[in-house]
């Protein structure tokens, strides 16, 4: 009886130490893979109706970020400086990607570095990443035209927002050649691959949102080409002016989106992925 006691209290004393490293120790690059593959997996075995609310969700809460850079320009445009002006519109950039990270909810530029790990490591094939891309894509592309159009709509007509607000945030994307926005989306998918990393790898609530808030910022500040919430800028800008139009949208888009791609793929999963194999 005694000796069953001991090994109960000795297997105790092993898990609260356990559970003391694992808060006090960084997780390692193979952990962080390995929660990263199974996070992914539930995507996977979501259904595709589950997954495209799920992308449709997070399209709708990223515009939420377009409306208070909305409001911040038509209140501040003409009081700030320009410089001045660009950093409080990054520091408001932000406010929809918390929604969503924290939201749980399924994003397109997270998940180009998230389904492609259990690619990398076999228990997925390229059909099934397809599918998970394409879903998703497509439900954060429908929620960003329904967020973008009750903005270029509500917007103005409250007082919130003004059409040259809406025409001059679209118009910092679109006007640049093809390898510009490619260049440009490439680091913003990276920069996107790095923020699904790190949020895997802290361990609170509070550190997520300061990781969350640190990178996409960034993003912001940069004027980066991010093909989800740069969709739903654009489109609300086509929605809100003449000097928009639909080419100028399909361009910006498909460059962006591939950038994004680019980005998280190559310059995260596959070469996070590659170091914890050697």
């Amino acid at each position: 009886m005694n000796r069953k006691l001991l090994r109960r209290d000795k297997r105790k004393e092993k898990i609260k130490k356990e559970s003391q490293e694992t808060v006090t120790r960084p997780k390692s690059m193979e952990r962080i893979v390995k929660e990263q593959i199974e996070e992914s997996m539930e995507e996977y075995r979501r259904s595709n109706k589950a997954l495209f609310l799920s992308a449709l969700t997070a399209g709708l809460d990223l515009g939420f970020s377009l409306l208070v850079i909305g409001v911040l320009y038509t209140m501040f445009n003409d009081q700030l400086s320009m410089e001045v002006m660009q950093v409080v519109l990054a520091l408001a950039y932000p406010i929809g990607f918390i929604f969503v990270i924290l939201g749980r909810s399924a994003l397109f530029t997270e998940h180009t570095t998230l389904a492609v790990l259990p690619v990398l490591n076999g228990r997925e094939s390229l059909k099934d990443l397809s599918r998970i891309w394409g879903i998703i894509y497509l439900g954060n592309l429908i929620g960003g035209y329904i967020i973008g159009a009750a903005i270029a709509y509500v917007g103005p007509r409250l007082g919130l927002v003004t059409y040259d607000a809406l025409e001059d945030i679209a118009k910092h994307l679109i006007d640049y050649s093809a390898p510009l926005i490619l260049v440009s989306a490439i680091l913003a998918g990276w920069l996107m691959g790095l923020v699904s990393w790190l949020a895997t790898s802290s361990k609170e609530t509070i550190a997520r949102i300061v990781v969350v808030i640190i990178v996409t910022a960034v993003i912001g500040l940069g004027g980066l080409h991010h093909s989800i919430v740069g969709s739903t800028e654009v489109f609300a800008g086509m929605l809100s002016s003449d000097e928009i139009s639909l080419s100028d949208y399909f361009v910006t888009q498909f460059w962006s989106t591939i950038g994004n791609i680019i980005g998280g793929v190559f310059f995260v999963s596959i070469l996070k992925y590659q170091v914890t194999q050697d």
